[in-house]
């Protein structure tokens, strides 16, 4: 026998809300991308859904670290390598992390 439920409905709308929140937060860093006072880095992190703590995890940097590189002078001395395990983190190339969408 199958029940009804609506616990769904409200798991669905906590959803929604959450995405809806990290997409304002990824547009307001775009912006400040633009302006200079913010990384492309942290950009990325939340276009992709991710925040500071599951982004030093799946990058393999410590948390500090990914805040300090969240500034843009940090980020424009980062290497090669360096680029490239965020890019790997984050599911994009290195030429995709240096920029955002305009």
């Amino acid at each position: 026998m199958i029940a009804p439920s609506r616990g769904w409905e409200v798991e669905e709308i906590v959803t929604s809300h959450a995405v809806d929140t990290l997409q304002a937060q990824a547009e307001a860093t775009r912006l400040r991308v633009l302006a200079g006072s913010a990384s492309p880095l942290e950009y990325w992190m939340y276009a992709c859904r991710m925040d500071v703590a599951l982004l030093s995890q799946t990058s393999g940097f410590w948390q500090w670290r990914v805040r300090r590189h969240l500034k843009p002078a940090h980020f424009a001395r980062l290497s090669p390598v360096q680029l490239g395990r965020y890019a790997d983190a984050l599911g994009k190339t290195v030429d995709q992390l240096r920029h955002v969408p305009q």
